[in-house]
């Protein structure tokens, strides 16, 4: 694998110093990011199960080849290491095998006003309560004046070869529409999940047919400078075959709503948002769930935040299910290099806990950005959790804490 890497890299440098002869441009970008973080009593309690103190780094490089304006050649490449990780390139040497990732290689080109991505690639549904994730497929849009309209298919899981493996195909279905009108635009989403069999991918190994599908919207307005309101609504229904025997019909929702109302250097900002849990006292399936690709990050310590390892015990992270939470926060530009962030946040479960428990917390986060020169930034956060019986697991309770320095730059 090594040796099929460095002889692919190998090409790709050869490529880049022969295809101006060709009359294509390159263009060239990254991302760089290190950081170490300090995250005290996760587990709700005093022993420290879940503590955690680490840095870790993580680049990414782009390139694009530009055929025209019409076509263009994307790629992103990416290395994750954990320092002292002597498996995977932080240790003495940095000699890693499994830091590499080819995060995205597609082709993007137009024909008239359809534009084409197909391959390895990135999308956005509904600000990330449904999807955010980088995916195997193609999206053709039709770009209008003032509305586009997209479909996408993603291949989630491929069955292979052999008698019947097509069944254990998993596949997501998208149609996306967005209509601009001024400040407002609305974008309704329509998305649909189908395996005939989906008891090989690890997302659904309890399941056989799955036919599930949401139906929603994403509203979003701007007003003055700074300043904006959103709203998203997602309904989740269909039915799922067990292998148990039986099925199970779907009947779930999403509920969130958010803006920043700014005044000169200062902003006012928050959000809320509802999914629905699994009632226990009936058969259906009404917990919100997306089996793989959901990724909305919130608080700190109960929603990943900037340091995206682990969340608070029993909170569900950035994969949105079962949760009540709601934010209030400030913002200070106080120069051009430096601002502050201050977020109140607190969350509770949809539905409670087999021992009734529901409260999940109250959560105070602080960020602090600072321009140490052009491109390059430095973040420093401060939260703490106001624990509550959410939360708390046996005895010895206790608060969870996080404390955490980034130093970040692109190009």
């Amino acid at each position: 694998m090594r040796k099929l890497l460095i002889s692919l890299l190998a090409v790709g440098f050869v490529l880049a110093m022969t295809l101006p002869v060709w009359a294509i441009d390159h263009e060239f970008g990254g991302y760089w990011r290190s950081r170490a973080v300090m995250q005290k009593d996760f587990s709700g309690n005093d022993t420290g199960a879940q503590d955690f103190q680490a840095a870790d780094m993580r680049t990414r490089l782009f390139y694009t080849a530009v055929f025209s304006e019409d076509f263009k050649f994307v790629n992103q490449f990416e290395f994750n290491v954990t320092w002292g990780d002597v498996n995977n390139g932080g240790g003495i040497g940095t000699d890693g095998t499994n830091i590499f990732r080819i995060k995205n290689s597609y082709a993007n080109f137009n024909l008239g006003p359809v534009n084409f991505l197909v391959g390895l690639q990135y999308r956005v549904l509904n600000r990330g309560f449904l999807f955010d994730d980088d995916f195997a497929g193609i999206a053709v849009t039709y770009k209008g004046s003032n509305y586009s309209i997209p479909f996408i298919w993603m291949k989630a899981y491929e069955g292979g070869y052999g008698n019947d493996k097509n069944d254990n195909d998993v596949d997501y279905y998208v149609l996306k529409p967005t209509f601009a009108m001024g400040a407002f635009s609305v974008t309704p989403t329509v998305a649909y999940i189908y395996s005939k069999d989906a008891s090989k991918w690890p997302m659904t190994t309890g399941n056989k047919a799955v036919n599930a599908y949401f139906v929603g919207a994403d509203a979003d307005m701007t007003f003055g400078a700074g300043s904006k309101a959103w709203f998203t609504g997602l309904y989740e229904g269909g039915s799922a075959d067990l292998i148990t025997g039986g099925s199970v019909d779907i009947k779930a929702y999403l509920l969130a709503i958010g803006g920043t109302y700014q005044m000169g250097a200062f902003d006012v900002h928050g959000q809320g948002f509802w999914a629905t849990g699994d009632d226990r006292s009936t058969k259906d399936a009404e917990a919100f769930f997306v089996p793989r690709g959901q990724m909305y990050y919130w608080a700190e310590i109960m929603g990943y935040g900037l340091f995206d390892n682990q969340a608070s015990a029993k909170s569900c992270a950035d994969k949105i299910s079962n949760v009540k939470a709601a934010s209030i926060g400030m913002g200070y530009k106080a120069t051009d290099k430096l601002s502050f962030k201050a977020d109140l946040w607190y969350a509770e479960l949809a539905e409670a806990d087999t021992k009734g428990n529901k409260i999940l917390g109250t959560e105070i986060d602080m960020r602090m950005t600072y321009a140490l020169m052009k491109n390059l930034n430095l973040d420093l956060v401060a939260a703490y959790l106001w624990a509550g019986s959410g939360t708390y697991s046996g005895a010895g309770e206790a608060n969870p804490y996080e404390l955490g320095a980034q130093l970040s730059f692109s190009f």
